[in-house]
């Protein structure tokens, strides 16, 4: 058993590190990828790579954020934290899974409309977080981040929500648009004006995983259905979704891009310039320096497969019930 002075040592040499904060804000309703990715996160968190401080559902889905309880309980991280975007009365249910993985699976959240706001959950984890130690990672279109740094000084914190997001967040990973230019939709629908308003009114790093780099890599396929529990909510989500036809991992990507060791073996970045974003949320590259936007974009590396992506991705959840 190491000792105390060996484990300092080891710190002092960079041998041991603190994981990495992670908060997840996704719109876990349509695709299924978010599912995935989640459990990935979990995945993650097991391997001492990050704390999952948080789980932001971005939905109108009135299940979405039972399903997310739901999810997080299964793979014991039941006290996880989930906010979720307050929508009111405009709350329905529209996804293939959220319904049957809230109701089959155990969880302690209650209704929709009982679960904590987006903002609060948002302003809590970071308002308790070191500075500079939390990346975000959002899969989904940006209302609640919009919500989030457009708030001001409450009871929580004196520091309103962008001066939150520039003193605790060190980075944020998008699943966003298409690169080098088009039109994706979590940047278009439903909200694009939340888009414009989060990538105007953020200063720190910024890394985009396009539409173009996920479409290449397929998961959720047999090779899970054959080697996944069928007891676990994600076979369960593959299964409701397209019964394991296979589906895009644009989620996933963002996600894998914490670990650096798979991210580097992956993937290559392309930081020459700006994302512009339009009012439709329709985005364009401008491969220009700009001095107060820290921006890039991810590319799968000429050598690489998707499907080599794709298998490790699977692996990694398969591995999280072994």
């Amino acid at each position: 058993m190491k000792t105390f002075l060996t484990i300092l040592l080891c710190c002092l040499l960079g041998a041991c590190s603190a994981p990495t904060r992670v908060i997840f804000d996704t719109d876990l309703d349509s695709d299924v990828d978010d599912v995935q990715a989640l459990a990935m996160l979990h995945a993650y968190e097991k391997k001492g790579l990050i704390d999952l401080s948080a789980v932001i559902v971005t939905s109108r889905d009135k299940y979405a954020p039972g399903c997310a309880d739901a999810i997080n309980t299964f793979y014991g991280n039941g006290d996880t934290p989930v906010g979720f975007l307050n929508n009111g009365k405009s709350l329905k249910h529209f996804s293939k899974y959220t319904k049957e993985i809230s109701e089959e699976f155990p969880h302690d959240s209650g209704s929709a409309e009982s679960m904590p706001t987006a903002l609060k959950v948002y302003r809590k984890t970071l308002s308790e977080s070191p500075d500079n130690s939390v990346v975000l990672v959002t899969v989904g279109h940006l209302s609640s981040l919009q919500q989030f740094l457009q708030s001001p000084p409450d009871d929580i914190s004196p520091l309103s929500g962008k001066e939150l997001a520039e003193k605790k967040i060190k980075k944020w990973l998008c699943m966003g648009g298409t690169f080098p230019k088009g039109k994706e939709a979590n940047f278009f629908r439903p909200d694009p004006a939340s888009t414009v308003y989060s990538l105007d009114n953020w200063d720190k790093e910024v890394v985009f995983c396009g539409w173009e780099v996920g479409k290449e890599i397929l998961t959720g396929g047999e090779y899970l259905k054959a080697n996944l529990a069928k007891d676990n909510p994600v076979y369960r989500g593959f299964e409701l979704y397209n019964n394991f036809a296979g589906r895009p991992a644009w989620d996933q990507v963002a996600v894998m891009l914490l670990d650096e060791k798979a991210s580097s073996k992956y993937f290559e970045n392309v930081s020459d310039g700006y994302v512009k974003v339009s009012a439709d949320g329709s985005n364009e590259w401008i491969a220009e320096p700009q001095e107060n936007k820290k921006h890039s974009y991810v590319k799968i590396k000429p050598e690489v497969s998707g499907d080599s992506i794709a298998r490790e991705m699977d692996e990694l959840i398969l591995n999280l019930t072994e």
